[in-house]
């Protein structure tokens, strides 16, 4: 406690230096430079030609064409909230499907759908709202060695522990489970070991993939920062917000080791993270400065993380991880300069482009408006053999339309700059240059069997097989509702030519 009120308030006293020396409002927080210390590169992207813009009251996305063409056929169904599929890459052609109700389900691409679930947590997790919610079982990841030891990790939603403030909203849990003895299709719910608890003072903004590093073997966790809106509020930082508060796990990418433990803790802390060390920082952290990465994705090639950022009003993000990375929110939402008292409109005059530390600020890559919908889902980048132009584009979406109660999903697929891979960039952030972060062109994915190209439906995730072939989860409710029953459904994107593709409306 001692060490975070230090921390809030040297915060706090470099802000206020910040708006003696040059005037600006408390969107422009920037620590004074350093005399003689070289300016750190612009990595935003704020004077992209790829930018979302802002005109009169609205965001709009810079598209380009041609869209590319696709279909979308039916594998599963019956599901309520699908919220991602999973593979544990044994060979066993099992997808394991997690529903935010609280169960995962086992499948198959022929569309079988195992009766028993594989966990069911519903009797742990906090009373979902049906109308609307962000809670609830929102990841699994398998062990990079769960053909052997059977270990398997979920990330859910629990009521509110003992000695939590009693107005915040529930704890969020990650949490180790094993398989029952004997048996492949179904978890031991009494090997629950809780690895790490965090009291939530709203219900949105969880973040929550869970993701085993391919290279590292380490868990990463994208963690949102604490919900309600603008990162303001009770239980946020005064003045900085959560995600630039590096005394909090809200807002930031967190990798833990859970073959080993540290003192006092459930998991180990690699010792190449980039702030072990730095008694200012929580060991944990990996990068820093998001709202809500509620999505992402290992590439399968590179190895490298791709994520796509909830937006606040206007602006939706796809960002790549880097180690140690210092990232917008809520400074900027997107590529934009931000005000917390005035989230509509992106203030004029100078915006910072570092952040407290004197870190560059890690602009998306790619940036929507909402006129093409209103949340960022998604996505992988595709690594398949049946879509030849997505080959090596990141594939995403959009929850819905304009509309909240819309259900139109849009997909999408964003290209790096010619003559650039995403293999080819640096780990670190402090290698990363303004052309190696240069934003990526993104063009519509037009839905060849349905009328309207769209996605008639919520689209929830964007996944892919074992094939890396993209899957589509989608569903017909805004919310974790069951009404109507089993609306939640698993979709592959195949040619748009290809055969037996039923015509949708």
């Amino acid at each position: 406690m001692t060490g975070r009120v230090r921390t809030g308030f040297v915060l706090a006293l470099v802000l206020l230096i910040t708006i003696i020396t040059c005037g600006c409002a408390d969107t422009n927080r920037v620590g004074t430079p350093v005399p003689g210390t070289p300016a750190a590169p612009d990595l935003t992207n704020q004077n992209s030609p790829q930018a979302a813009v802002f005109t009169g009251s609205s965001s709009t996305t810079i598209l380009r064409e041609p869209p590319v063409t696709v279909g979308v056929r039916r594998v599963a169904g019956g599901f309520t909230a699908p919220m991602t599929v999973v593979s544990p890459h044994d060979g066993s052609g099992r997808l394991f499907l997690v529903d935010q109700t609280g169960i995962i389900w086992i499948f198959f691409m022929n569309g079988t759908v195992v009766d028993t679930p594989f966990l069911d947590l519903r009797d742990r997790m906090v009373a979902l709202s049906r109308v609307y919610d962000e809670r609830g079982l929102l990841s699994l990841a398998f062990h990079p060695r769960f053909a052997t030891n059977g270990r398997v990790f979920v990330y859910y939603s629990a009521p509110l522990r003992a000695g939590a403030d009693p107005s915040w909203s529930c704890t969020n849990r990650l949490s180790e489970f094993h398989l029952l003895p004997g048996g492949e299709d179904r978890v031991d719910l009494s090997s629950e070991r809780v690895l790490l608890e965090i009291d939530k003072p709203s219900e949105n903004h969880n973040g929550g993939p869970l993701l085993f590093g391919p290279d590292d073997g380490y868990l990463y966790l994208p963690l949102g920062d604490g919900g309600g809106a603008d990162d303001t509020g009770p239980g946020h930082t005064a003045g900085t917000g959560n995600a630039q508060d590096l005394t909090k796990l809200f807002g930031k990418v967190i990798r833990i080791d859970v073959d080993t433990a540290s003192p006092g803790k459930a998991y180990g802390i690699p010792a190449d993270n980039p702030f072990v060390g730095d008694p200012a920082v929580l060991p944990e952290i990996f990068a820093y400065g998001f709202r809500n990465p509620a999505y992402a994705t290992f590439d399968n090639e590179s190895h490298r993380m791709v994520i796509a950022m909830a937006g606040q009003q206007l602006f939706e993000s796809v960002l790549i991880l880097y180690r140690g990375g210092a990232y917008p929110w809520n400074i900027r939402e997107g590529t934009h300069c931000f005000d917390p008292g005035n989230d509509v409109q992106p203030p004029g005059g100078t915006c910072p482009t570092e952040s407290l530390r004197g870190q560059s600020l890690i602009g998306p890559v790619v940036e929507l408006g909402h006129d093409t919908g209103n949340t960022v889902i998604g996505g992988v980048v595709y690594r398949g053999n049946m879509i030849p132009n997505l080959s090596g584009k990141y594939v995403f979406g959009t929850w819905s339309g304009t509309g909240l109660s819309a259900g139109n999903g849009l997909l999408l697929a964003a290209a790096s700059p010619e003559g650039s891979t995403i293999a080819s960039l640096p780990l670190n952030a402090s290698s990363l240059t303004p052309v190696e972060n240069a934003m990526w062109k993104t063009s519509k994915i037009t839905v060849a069997n349905h009328a309207s190209g769209r996605i008639n439906a919520y689209v929830r995730d964007i996944a892919e097989n074992d094939d890396h072939e993209i899957l589509i989860l989608t569903n017909l409710n805004s919310g974790p509702a069951s009404n109507p029953a089993g609306t939640g459904e698993v979709w592959e994107v195949v040619p748009a030519d290809a055969p037996g593709l039923v015509a949708g409306s």
